[in-house]
């Protein structure tokens, strides 16, 4: 019996690590082997990963959510109201930094603003960030005068470029170069800092956390405060990407993250998860993507694939639920 239980265990574990580079190989190689001419070029590579440092910048602050307990639908609505921000403030004349941490700052109170609904009025983080969904998305509507924002060009704009003859060195452009400097440094705060610990903590059993004299409140309100953040470090990237500020940019993006994030090993339920998983499965949608529209799916078809990989990471997220008890 005990051998039985220490084999689960291990094939428990096994797949919570490596389940999803298994899926992220299985793609490749499906849509390899379905369009190699046109997917598999390293022009098509640096493409892919240009779309992931976007998902998977917010990706990063998502995991901190859910590993809490919590959850954000309002993360594609922040992306698109940072955009319009940034592009507004650099049409306005201001510094391309200042642009850019204005753009940030104003996620940031999203996601303030979520976290004190969440903590105070002891709302449902579903309901909340439902509601912000919608909210944020009007704001960023408003701002822009429901058209899109033109700025001039600056060196965000550079970010997501691609690399010319000149700027092989680098391997990867700017903003992915950004997104893994972020996992790390995000990944340091889950696993060795105490913070980290407490978020684990919350995310596993709020009620003893609070009990044993973790700050639950406090947490959680950085938790939404960083997340939001996140988002808006996507967002600046999404401009760069764009050029210029689209209030209806990014819509449908919260599918994406939250599949990510829940197919790189983080529990719905809380209390687990791993920024390395989370970027393997950023990788697993933008790849997806990437190679319906190289395969010349219309977008329905591709709607309904992305539908079939958030109910199957759902499925997974159960499953490894049941293994684990």
């Amino acid at each position: 019996m005990a051998y039985e239980t220490t084999r689960r265990a291990v094939w428990s574990d096994a797949l919570r690590r490596f389940g999803p580079l298994v899926g992220l190989v299985f793609v490749v190689a499906l849509f390899g082997a379905l369009r190699p001419a046109a997917f598999l070029t390293a022009d098509n590579a640096q493409l892919i990963l240009l779309q992931t440092a976007v998902v998977g910048t917010a990706a990063l602050g998502m995991t901190l959510v859910i590993v809490s307990g919590g959850i954000d639908l309002s993360v594609g609505s922040n992306i698109a109201l940072c955009t319009v921000v940034v592009a507004l403030l650099l049409a306005k004349g201001a510094p391309p930094l200042l642009g850019a941490l204005g753009g940030v700052a104003a996620s940031a109170l999203g996601g303030l603003l979520i976290g004190l609904l969440v903590t105070r009025l002891k709302l449902s983080p579903f309901i909340v960030t439902l509601g912000l969904w919608g909210a944020l998305r009007g704001l960023a509507k408003g701002l822009a005068g429901e058209t899109v924002v033109q700025a001039p060009q600056t060196w965000l704009n550079g970010l997501l470029n691609t690399l010319g003859e000149g700027q092989r060195w680098m391997l990867f452009p700017a903003g992915v170069w950004m997104m893994l400097v972020l996992s790390v440094l995000v990944n340091v705060l889950l696993r060795y800092t105490r913070f980290g610990r407490y978020v684990f903590a919350i995310g596993a059993n709020e009620q003893a956390s609070r009990l044993s004299g973790i700050p639950v409140e406090g947490v959680k309100l950085a938790v939404f405060l960083l997340g939001a953040a996140f988002a808006g470090l996507a967002g600046v990237l999404q401009f760069s990407y764009l050029t210029l500020g689209d209030p209806t940019t990014a819509t449908g993006y919260e599918l994406d993250i939250i599949a990510a994030t829940v197919i790189g090993g983080a529990s719905l339920s809380g209390g687990s998860g791993s920024i390395f998983g989370t970027l393997i499965g950023a990788l697993i949608m933008t790849t997806v993507a990437n190679g319906c529209t190289k395969l010349e799916l219309a977008n329905w078809v591709q709607e309904i694939v992305t539908g079939a990989i958030i109910v199957f990471a759902v499925a997974l997220d159960r499953f490894r639920a049941a293994r684990g008890a």
